[in-house]
């Protein structure tokens, strides 16, 4: 944990030269203001750096000044800048009088709010959670539109598609990526240096590994950690993935479906409550060691997960992965070990403080500090009422949801098909965000007219399917 004054001593430890301020846009971007190191001082760190909110998307025009303040806590020296630079984040005031207030549409304010109706409500005073994160990385990825020419083009040397072209004879077949070992696996070494920045960032890490998606589909998966510190390091992390993708000549894409017929890219979310360092979570007797808190909490995430799906999965990319056949979610219920279920409990997690269960539905478009702050205010919503998912239908399913019957498929509740029809949902469904004052109305209404800017957007384009299927009607 750092000090101003630790601050002021990395500066001149690690002859820093420039100090870069990174801040968070509605969608879940970094912006950044770099100022010359000789500037920084401690009174820097009250004063804050002043800046346009309306630009990030979260503020009106006409009260869009406000100030970032630094947070010395997220500290780190950027491993990508070549003169010397330290980066931190931390959280946008309202400049009032006689103090300045946080400006409640901030992103990273708004997950230190849900933490704090957390604790309010007594339920527990800590939630962690583990984000899988799944990302593509290619050789080349283009896109073109314009009135005459549309078009995209991605390109991965161990994809299928070059069996003629690869030379090596190092392709894998499609959908056959999991796992793969070397000499099919050509980023290892890109994938390692990222754990290794990750880690040197105060990010601890659990693995990484090929995921099913033969064209250039990866997995990184951190440890456990407090929800506020993890939206952080979400943010942090998928830097870290972009910025060594370029260094070794590679873009890295969170997309959820960059690619016809292989695996979309989701960003399942484990988690877990604890209250005077005892799991909230655990109890031996209980379904799948699963307390009532826990069942109660599973149950308010799957009566608000149609609404959750327009945070969670907020482009319209999004539902191109929510489909069946490629171990994406479908079907709002839950189960051990089902990865055709919303909601799955991982059947190794067995240790009483790491009995969770996780969120499959979400992806890495997300902004992740709006994602997790609603996550945890929908499953605290089912506790506080007590909402029983078994009583509600929706589980357990310990089977194969997509083998059902076409004729039992219809009995089932499903996500949204659509960002559209999960926009709505969250128009319908958003008093449980806005309990305690977390999620303020007026972000929710700026969110979604966002959205359904790019909904009206992609639907107005032709699509090159199209002319396949009408173009000589």
């Amino acid at each position: 944990m750092n000090s101003v004054n630790d601050i002021m001593n990395i500066i001149a430890k690690k002859s820093i030269k420039m100090v870069d301020f990174k801040m968070v846009d509605i969608d879940g971007q970094f912006r950044h203001v770099t100022i010359p190191a000789q500037d920084f001082t401690p009174e820097l760190m009250t004063e804050g750096i002043g800046f346009d909110a309306s630009n990030y998307g979260y503020a009106v025009v006409e009260k869009s000044d406000m100030i970032f303040i630094p947070d010395p806590e997220t500290a780190i020296v950027d491993p990508f800048c070549e003169i010397p630079t330290l980066s931190m984040t931390g959280n946008a005031m309202i400049i009032d009088y006689p103090e300045n207030r946080p400006l409640s549409q901030y992103p990273r304010n708004i997950v230190l709010a849900a933490e704090k109706y957390m604790r309010d409500t007594g339920i527990a005073d800590t939630i962690l959670i583990l984000p899988e994160f799944e990302f593509y990385l290619f050789d080349s990825a283009r896109w073109n539109i314009r009135s005459e020419h549309i078009s995209m083009s991605i390109d991965a040397i161990q994809a299928h598609w070059n069996s003629d072209m690869n030379g090596f004879g190092t392709v894998i077949q499609k959908q056959k990526g999991y796992h793969i070992a070397k000499p099919y696996d050509p980023t290892y070494d890109c994938r390692s240096e990222m754990c290794i920045l990750m880690e040197e960032a105060g990010i601890p890490i659990k693995y990484h590994h090929p995921e099913v998606g033969a064209s250039g589909q990866f997995e990184i998966e951190p440890k456990l950690g407090v929800m506020s510190k993890m939206a952080d390091a979400t943010m942090m992390i998928k830097y870290i993935i972009h910025n060594t993708a370029l260094k070794y000549g590679k873009t890295a894409t969170f997309m959820p479906k960059p690619v016809l017929g292989e695996a979309g890219s989701g960003m399942h979310v484990h988690m877990l409550l604890m209250k005077d360092n005892e799991p909230v979570f655990f109890d031996a007797n209980g379904y799948s060691c699963l307390s009532e808190t826990a069942h109660y909490f599973i149950g308010g995430l799957l009566k608000h997960i149609a609404s959750i799906c327009a945070i969670a999965n907020p482009s319209t990319n999004s539902f191109k992965r929510l489909i069946p056949g490629f171990e994406a979610p479908v079907t709002v219920g839950y189960a051990t070990s089902n990865r055709s279920a919303v909601i799955r409990i991982p059947a190794y997690a067995k240790a009483p403080n790491t009995r969770r269960f996780e969120l499959r539905n979400p992806d890495a478009t997300c902004n992740p500090y709006f994602c997790y702050a609603a996550i945890l205010m929908a499953g605290l919503d089912g506790v506080i009422k007590k909402i029983d998912p078994r009583t509600n239908g929706w589980g357990p399913f310990d089977f194969n949801l997509y083998d059902l019957p076409e004729e039992e498929k219809k009995k089932l509740e499903v996500l949204p098909s659509s960002l559209d029809a999960a926009l709505d949902a969250l128009e319908a469904d958003h008093n449980y965000l806005t309990a305690g004052g977390v999620f303020p109305k007026a972000l929710l209404d700026k969110f979604v007219a966002s959205k359904r800017k790019d909904c009206r957007d992609i639907a107005a384009t032709p699509h090159p399917l199209e002319f396949e299927k009408y173009y000589n009607l």
